[in-house]
């Protein structure tokens, strides 16, 4: 039987009580140490969390931190789950609609991603400008739930215009390169091949991975603006010589997260106050 994602807002507002979130913060993977600079944390481990789907993929906690970073009351997903791991599509929305019922208006993404352009290169940082789902399926199938919002919903401005604007002044204050580009999101688990990597680059995708797009689209159809950032940790296949590997993303994210870790607060610093606004 499925959860209601008011369930664990209550559970959110149990264990973190008059602690109310305005941004929800996912951290891919090899990013999660950006979680340890949040003040004053309140931890809620996925599992008292009623229908979070926990990630068994290294790299990802499976924690909430819930706490102020540069002034904002954010809640923090410490990983997140995917679908190569054999969630249902549908799963992948209650994190998302619990934390927007929880209080949150605004949704920052990151993930690890291969870059597919050469301009792009490996741990360097790269926010959305669109994204391509290439996952064949989508967290909203099935009956909509008319508490978010409608059946159909607009899909053109999917990364807010004014967080991106933030985000790339943020990045030039700090000196901090921050590509600009379109995601593709594939089902995975595996590393795509070199053929995959011409089509996709064809189609005008200029970073490919494994997530992101299933929560925008949730967020998206809740109301909630949206940013999002990948951490670029290697050139995709064919582009290099290089073999590509799970342990490669893990230590190259976390070179790119040090930027994050500089890059995200100086950006909600200059969100506070009205971070919905």
């Amino acid at each position: 039987m499925a959860h209601d994602p008011q369930a664990a807002a209550d559970a959110i507002s149990v264990h973190a009580p008059d602690f109310q979130p305005r941004l929800a913060l996912v951290l891919g993977t090899g990013l999660g140490a950006l979680a340890e600079a949040i003040e004053h944390p309140f931890i809620i481990d996925y599992g008292d969390l009623p229908g979070f789907p926990r990630s068994a993929v290294e790299g990802h906690a499976g924690r909430l931190v819930l706490g102020k970073l540069a002034g904002v009351e954010v809640a923090c997903m410490q990983g997140r789950a995917h679908l190569y791991e054999g969630h249902a599509a549908a799963d992948l929305a209650l994190p998302i609609r619990a934390l927007h019922l929880a209080g949150c208006e605004t949704l920052v993404l990151t993930n690890a991603a291969g870059s597919l352009n050469p301009q792009f290169l490996p741990g360097s940082l790269m926010m959305l400008s669109d994204h391509i789902n290439m996952t064949g399926v989508n967290p909203l199938m099935g009956a909509n739930d008319t508490r978010f919002g409608e059946r159909f919903f607009d899909m053109s401005r999917a990364y807010d215009p004014e967080l991106r604007h933030r985000l790339a002044t943020s990045a030039t204050a700090l000196g901090i390169v921050l590509n600009e580009g379109v995601y593709m999101a594939l089902l995975g688990p595996n590393f795509e091949t070199p053929a995959e990597i011409r089509a996709f680059r064809t189609m005008g995708a200029d970073a490919v991975g494994m997530s992101t797009v299933p929560e925008c689209l949730v967020a998206r159809h809740c109301g909630m603006r949206v940013a999002a950032i990948s951490s670029l940790t290697n050139l995709a296949a064919g582009m290099t010589d290089e073999e590509l590997s799970h342990e490669q993303s893990l230590a190259v994210g976390a070179e790119a997260a040090k930027d994050l870790q500089r890059l995200l607060p100086e950006f909600l610093s200059k969100l506070s106050p009205g971070v919905g606004e």
